[in-house]
């Protein structure tokens, strides 16, 4: 083999190395941050929204008062509240109102444990889509793993809350008085289903708050690992 030849062949393949040192190097930004740091961070950024902005849902007049989650009548029970409205009966029709959320901020009390638990199911495989992603990406991946089974544990926990604030016999009277009215379309609304959805849109809108809060704000990444977590996507 010629020397010039030979000297070639080891500079490619000094090359071909080198190459394959740097390919293997972690990307800048990245360093110190693996998928399992990005998927805890994820994860605590949940906890986060769970523990400091769903908590808050379960006080007196959390539903009730905020305006992002407060849970209106539907299109059926509107036409029941304006017409117990004209006949003089606003009061029934303000507590049927303030009842539907009681049972919504009783029942996330209950069932903040399943919203926790359906934290731990966000994978590697999927952490680095999520931290790239819109600013309630982490929110959105919760919302669609976990509804259809959330609902099934959620719903009995609404019935029974319903039942313990009192809004089922506070609208069996709403109900029974507007069926009486002469003139009107009897109705027979499913509350349980209802305000269990509402109830969950309520969480995951909440969650999502506190996930674009620290997704937007230094100050809001309150541990070490968030700060080097979100710090990628800034």
């Amino acid at each position: 083999m010629k020397p010039y030849f030979f000297a070639l062949l080891l500079l490619s393949t000094s090359c071909a190395e080198l190459q394959q040192v740097v390919n293997n190097l972690p990307q800048a930004g990245t360093i110190g941050v693996s998928d399992f740091d990005i998927a805890n961070g994820l994860r605590q950024a949940l906890d986060k929204g769970i523990d400091k902005q769903v908590s808050k849902l379960t006080k007196p007049d959390g539903f009730y008062k905020n305006q992002l989650v407060k849970i209106v009548l539907p299109a059926e029970l509107q036409k029941v509240d304006k017409t117990l409205r004209d006949i003089g009966l606003s009061k029934l029709a303000d507590e049927g109102l303030k009842v539907l959320n009681r049972a919504a901020e009783d029942a996330v009390k209950e069932a903040t444990p399943i919203f926790v638990n359906a934290v731990k199911q966000i994978t590697f495989a999927d952490a680095r889509q999520i931290l790239t992603g819109s600013d309630n990406a982490a929110t959105n991946y919760l919302e669609r793993r976990t509804t259809s089974s959330l609902y099934q544990k959620f719903s009995p926990v609404i019935n029974s809350s319903l039942s313990k604030v009192g809004a089922d016999k506070v609208w069996a009277s709403i109900i029974s008085r507007y069926n009486a009215v002469p003139f009107t379309t009897n109705v027979n609304p499913d509350l349980t289903d209802y305000v269990t959805n509402q109830a969950l849109d309520g969480v995951y809108k909440m969650i999502a708050v506190e996930e674009k809060q620290i997704r937007t704000s230094i100050q809001a990444r309150t541990t070490d690992l968030l700060k080097r977590v979100f710090a990628l996507q800034d």
